[in-house]
């Protein structure tokens, strides 16, 4: 029975090295026809539509002034620009931040809505409330610590004018603007480069297919009409509202010059908290959405729904199990040098236990490869110090996302047992 469950470890390992494979090749023909291509500015904005950019901020006094003043300063015409920023349940100086910034000069006669909300839902129902109030034909989101580039709107809509009939909504990156600060900020810096110039270039390239990221990125304003909205329930509403978007038969582009900084992490405490309230979230849209398998989805809704269930069920077990496994076999090889009458409970084929072996080391060969990938892509981020966080990322960095994931689930097994459910948890800024 062990020898079966580690075979089948195994299996899913080498499906994870392959799926790995597969994604890096369609990355690395993005990013070689994207270096050829390079940005290009749009001559004349006046075709370009109207937008309505959505700030939900819960206390965020520490960083809304920075984004608010980023967003109107934005390379876009600006009288097709309406900002809403939602000061949700704040008990802070949120409101007043954004109340003193727009008593400047240069932005006295923007279109600015300060909406005070005190409602229920989280960052969902201040969306929900927000879109009551939206006038252009498409809705941009920015999170209160996510300050975007200069041209980042005009990026994402510019992507939308390829095909505005079958672009529900735009996605751009984000870069963390306190990478520096901290080996966990460093650490998470690795993460968010390889998500975003290897998983979600390499996906869009091979399937058209992309994820909503929760900042920096537009949806058409009828389209989220006829959606109802933002998902109050979900902890992720993110990747909730991408799934909503694919089923109308919209694809979910993206938009590779279309940056912004947002604001990590810096202590594990509050990262692990914003993780934990993630993979719950990911986990509940995977069994939300699983019925889309054997249903009459179109493809890459059924796809989406096997890249995160392998991602968030089947890999993640797979590397528990092999995990355990090896370690604790590693650990009676050394008690066996000086009792020879121990032996590991865990007794396998000599073959079974080199193909884990190999397996691991693949593994492991294709997650650094994919980050040094990445970071080669993006300027001023391939360099000694990132390799050698790319090396030691893996033993771990990457192992709390084992702990993190097994939070989750029982997490949501206590839910289901006592019936309450997770409050929704605002990250920390700083």
């Amino acid at each position: 029975m062990v020898d079966v469950i580690l075979v089948l470890s195994i299996i899913l390992i080498w499906i994870a090295v392959l799926q790995s494979i597969v994604i890096m090749s369609g990355a690395i023909r993005f990013i070689f026809r994207q270096n050829r291509k390079g940005p290009v500015m749009p001559n004349n904005l006046d075709d370009y539509p109207t937008v309505t950019v959505m700030v939900p901020a819960h206390n965020e006094e520490l960083v809304i002034a920075f984004t608010v003043r980023n967003i109107l300063r934005l390379n876009y015409p600006a009288d097709k620009v309406q900002l809403i920023v939602v000061a949700d349940n704040c008990s802070d100086q949120t409101a007043a931040r954004v109340h003193a910034l727009l008593e400047q000069p240069e932005f006295k006669e923007r279109n600015v809505t300060v909406m005070q909300r005190k409602g229920t839902g989280g960052k969902s129902g201040a969306l929900n409330d927000a879109l009551e109030l939206v006038t252009g034909e498409w809705i941009c989101i920015y999170d209160a610590d996510a300050a975007p580039q200069s041209n980042a709107l005009l990026f994402l809509m510019q992507k939308a004018m390829e095909d505005p009939e079958r672009y529900g909504a735009v996605f751009g990156r984000n870069k963390a603007r306190n990478r520096d600060q901290n080996f966990l900020t460093k650490f998470i810096n690795l993460e968010l480069v390889t998500a975003q110039r290897i998983l979600h270039t390499g996906l869009w390239e091979l399937f058209k297919l992309g994820t909503i990221p929760g900042t920096n990125y537009i949806m058409k304003t009828s389209l989220m009409r006829d959606i109802g909205g933002w998902d109050v329930k979900a902890l992720t509403e993110d990747t909730a509202i991408s799934f909503d978007i694919m089923s109308r038969g919209q694809l979910i582009a993206l938009s590779p010059y279309s940056e912004a900084y947002q604001q990590e992490p810096e202590n594990l405490k509050v990262y692990m908290k914003q993780r934990e309230r993630w993979a719950q979230g990911n986990f509940s849209v995977v069994m939300e959405n699983i019925h889309h398998l054997f249903g009459r989805a179109n493809w890459r809704i059924k796809l989406h729904v096997l890249y995160y269930a392998a991602s968030y069920f089947f890999f993640l077990m797979a590397i528990i199990v092999s995990d355990i496994l090896f370690v604790t076999n590693i650990v009676y090889m050394i008690i066996g040098l000086f009792d020879s009458s121990i032996v590991s409970p865990f007794q396998f084929e000599k073959d079974v236990y080199v193909y884990l072996i190999i397996a691991w080391a693949l593994m492991y060969y294709i997650y650094v490869l994919q980050i040094n990938l990445a970071l080669s892509s993006d300027i001023g981020q391939s360099n000694t110090r990132n390799f050698i966080l790319s090396c030691v990322s893996y033993f771990t960095y990457a192992q709390l996302f084992l702990l993190i994931s097994l939070r989750a689930l029982y997490s949501m097994f206590m839910e289901k047992v006592t019936g309450t459910r997770k409050k929704w948890y605002k990250t920390q800024r700083f």
